[in-house]
Formats: C-alpha cells, sequence, structure tokens
C-alpha cells in the first residue's frame, strides 16, 4: 500500500465525557515526516490513538488518501493503511521474535519478514528468543517492524525512544529515516527527545492542553526559543 495524505479536521476526542482533544486539525502529505511535540499530558498520545480509532470522536474528520474514515472502527482503520507502534509497544512476549513478526504480516508471505531483518539485523540474531527476554530496545524494534510488516500507508510512531540507550535510540532512528526516505510511508512521529524529533521532521506541530499552538517548519522553531521554552520545556537549541 503507498504512502497516503492524512488529513485531519476540526478533531475533538477524548475518553468518556473527557474531552483530551479540542479542534485539532493538520494535514500531512504522501511520503510526508510530521513530528508531534508538547509536554506531558498533552494530548500526543491521544491523538495518535484518535486516529486509530481507540477513544471517543466528539466532533471532526480523518481521511486517508482522501477517503473518509471517520465512521470506521480501529480493525477496519488498520485495513484501510494506518499502523499504531503504541508507546507501550504490545509485542506478544510469550511468542519468538519471528512469530510476532508472522502476526504482522497481513496475509502477505512469510518470506516477507525478511524485511524487518533488513531494517533491523538484530531482530534476526535473536528471532529464536521470546519477546520477553528482549530487552527494551529490542522489544521497540520488534513493535516497530511488525506493523511495518503490515505495509500501513500511514505509520504512527508514539515516543518509540523512550527509556531507552543512545545507541538504541540511533538505531531506531536511522531505521525511521531509511523508511521516510523510501517514500513508502507517511510518518507521524510523537517524541520527547527534542533534537531527533526535529532532525526527523519535515513539518512540526506542538500541542498545548489538547490545541494545536504552534505549527510550522523544523528550523523556525529551532530558533524560536521562547516558544520551546513556553509549550516543550527548553530553550533555545545548539
Amino acid at each position: 500500500m503507498p504512502a497516503a495524505e492524512l488529513d485531519v479536521r476540526n478533531l475533538s476526542a477524548g475518553y468518556g465525557q473527557t474531552h483530551v482533544l479540542e479542534d485539532v486539525s493538520f494535514s500531512v502529505p504522501a511520503g510526508g515526516r510530521l513530528s508531534i511535540l508538547g509536554r506531558n499530558g498533552m494530548g500526543k498520545t491521544t491523538l495518535m490513538a484518535s486516529l486509530m480509532g481507540l477513544t471517543r470522536r466528539y466532533a471532526g474528520s480523518i481521511a486517508v488518501g482522501g477517503t473518509d474514515i471517520t465512521a470506521l472502527g480501529t480493525a477496519a482503520r488498520a485495513r484501510s493503511g494506518i499502523g499504531l507502534v503504541p508507546q507501550t509497544r504490545e509485542i506478544f512476549k510469550g511468542l519468538t521474535v519471528e512469530e510476532n513478526l508472522f502476526a504482522g504480516l497481513k496475509g502477505r508471505p512469510r518470506s516477507a519478514i525478511e524485511e524487518a531483518y533488513a531494517l533491523f539485523p538484530r531482530l534476526r540474531e535473536r528471532r529464536r528468543n521470546l519477546g520477553s527476554q528482549l530487552s527494551g530496545g529490542e522489544q521497540q524494534m520488534l513493535a516497530t517492524a511488525r506493523t511495518i510488516l503490515g505495509q500501513p500507508s500511514v505509520l504512527l510512531l508514539d515516543e518509540p525512544l523512550e527509556g531507552l540507550a543512545p545507541v538504541i535510540c540511533d538505531m531506531l532512528m536511522e531505521a525511521f529515516t531509511r523508511l521516510a526516505g523510501s517514500g513508502a510511508m507517511t510518518i507521524l512521529f510523537v517524541e520527547q527527545r527534542l533534537e531527533s524529533a526535529l532532525d526527523f521532521a519535515e513539518e512540526v506541530v506542538i500541542l498545548e492542553r489538547g490545541r494545536i499552538v504552534w505549527s510550522g517548519k523544523p528550523d523556525a522553531l529551532r530558533a524560536d526559543a521562547e516558544t520551546l521554552e513556553r509549550y516543550v520545556g527548553v530553550g533555545g537549541l545548539h
């Protein structure tokens, strides 16, 4: 499935009666890279969950490749091309690495898991290990690879670097950059590591209390110490 444009219009969503997102609008062109920034608790993970159909929608619309998916449930959204790598990873810890990867193929031939091993060679080395035997970084690689094997047209990455060693973060970012460079996926990237998020992005939005308070180019944000301090919690970058 080729990369697809993602168009979000006036989205308000949350849990039960609790509104978390309010009037969120943005679009990402096919093959584009958007980083979503903001302090903890400002709605970033809720936005990713809402795109996947995991929250209650109060208003607004979501379209993938020009097709309105607003009324679709989570499974149907996955079939329409959205793939989420959640912050919690959610691998099958009682299955081997290879079995986890097979679970992500969505009807593709089993030989397609070679794509995962090409992206993350460490997974080939661990292919007989159970998910529970992997390090946090290896679990993140596995969660990412399993989602990618389904060939989503829009890939949602929710804080994939959280709690990982710098060398693992570098390996993951190299893989994400390769995926983005292939043009095969539109990628939304939620990340607390500001430098990584800005290096990766073509466009950036900042969420504050469930609303977009800033949007623009990474270089413009790098140069805006006041906005960084106010909404992200850091001053100027070096």
